[in-house]
């Protein structure tokens, strides 16, 4: 029998999110309506998570002897990972000293590092994957390059939201594109995947729930990325019901190789009835924002729940969703969203802004989602009320 006792007391539950991202603020609002106790890490103050959590930790993730100490003292019921630069080895250790890690420490450990994840995919799993090489030093590199072949795709084995992505379309690339994935790395610089271009149709995130009630899967959410980050995504994407199929067995065996439980974000390509494997993150997805207009149970409360061991009974899908993510450029702690009542003026459009405290670069502040009758009117939707958004930056 699951419980959960008063909040703060001994026999109440705490968790510790590794990772305080808008994707982390809505699984610390649903373990808060579940009377769970949330601690907000994150490696800069004021991070959207910490917001709304019971506590806030500022450290460095990546510091063996930082996440240690600070797991230790806090003594979390459930270590949530929710970025990549954590120092995953650690958790490993302490799974195996009893704590408990969301869905599993070496879920956790493979899935942060691109070699880990694709290693188990292609060479222990047998799932069709793209062509790939690794290189730890520019020799390497070359050398992968020109075994994958030119176009091809270079990502550092650590990384998100597209830092450190290039793409090589000729050879004069080749230098550019090694120093980009060295800078652009979550862990610094290091290792490097080159993947061979795939001819697909169109990519999905397939969010896939472990529970103690089974696996289940939510309707696939079709994506737009522009530089490795995502930018629009809906919800369902149409697929033929074979490749609906493939991709559901797809993401089952990914999954049930992975164990633990909670939600994951299976990344897939589709040309036809073929799918093909692209990554898995074992927590929320940043396309699947969309859920939080087009399902009963968002993918927040589904991992929530899941990790807290309760059941997935079911998941009831509204109808016909979008989302599209407010990406803001510039140098400052000053950002202002304007002309807000006209962006929420028609039926069927909500806004989340994520309360980030600076910009340095490029960053996404804010998403807004969008309901109606067919994919293409709630894409259509989003877009209206995004192009009446106005962001300032001072």
């Amino acid at each position: 029998m699951s419980k959960i006792g008063s909040k703060r007391t001994s026999c109440g539950r705490k968790a510790m999110l590794l990772g305080s991202g808008e994707l982390g603020k809505e699984v610390a609002l649903e373990l808060q309506r579940m009377g769970v106790e949330v601690v907000a890490c994150d490696k800069y103050p004021d991070a959207p998570a910490m917001h709304v959590a019971d506590k806030a930790l500022v450290f460095n993730m990546l510091d063996p002897e930082a996440l240690r100490e600070n797991i230790e003292r806090e003594k979390p019921d459930h270590i949530i990972p929710e970025v990549e630069a954590i120092a995953t080895p650690v958790l490993v250790q302490l799974e195996k000293e009893g704590y408990h890690v969301t869905p599993t420490a070496n879920a956790a450990f493979l899935t942060m590092n691109r070699e880990g994840i694709r290693r188990l995919a292609a060479e222990d799993l047998g799932l069709t994957t793209s062509p790939y090489r690794f290189a730890s030093d520019f020799d390497e590199f070359v050398e992968a390059v020109k075994t994958v072949g030119i176009p091809c795709v270079v990502k550092p084995i650590m990384s998100s939201s597209g830092h450190g992505q290039s793409v090589i379309k000729k050879e004069s690339d080749i230098e550019n594109s090694w120093h980009i994935a060295q800078e652009g790395g979550r862990a610094g610089a290091g290792r490097v995947i080159v993947e061979g271009f795939v001819d697909f149709d169109y990519e999905i995130t397939l969010l896939t729930v472990r529970s103690v009630a089974g696996t289940s899967f939510c309707e696939p959410i079709g994506h737009i990325q522009i530089d490795g980050d995502y930018r629009y995504s809906w919800q369902p994407q149409a697929m033929t019901p074979e490749a609906k199929s493939k991709a559901q067995e797809i993401a089952r065996k990914i999954t049930d190789a992975l164990g633990g439980y909670g939600i994951f974000g299976v990344e897939l390509f589709v040309k036809g009835d073929e799918v093909i494997f692209s990554e898995v993150s074992p927590r929320p997805h940043d396309t699947g924002m969309v859920t939080m207009i087009s399902q009963d149970l968002s993918e927040f409360a589904l991992h929530a729940r899941a990790l807290l061991g309760l059941p997935v009974p079911s998941i009831r899908f509204y109808g016909p969703s979008a989302s599209r993510a407010v990406v803001v450029e510039g140098n400052t702690r000053c950002i202002e969203m304007e002309n807000l009542d006209k962006v929420l003026e028609e039926p069927g459009v909500q806004m989340r802004i994520f309360g980030k405290p600076e910009i340095c670069g490029h960053r996404r502040m804010a998403v807004i989602l969008a309901t109606d009758d067919s994919v293409e009117e709630a894409r259509a939707k989003a877009e209206r009320a995004y192009n009446k958004l106005n962001v300032t930056v001072h």
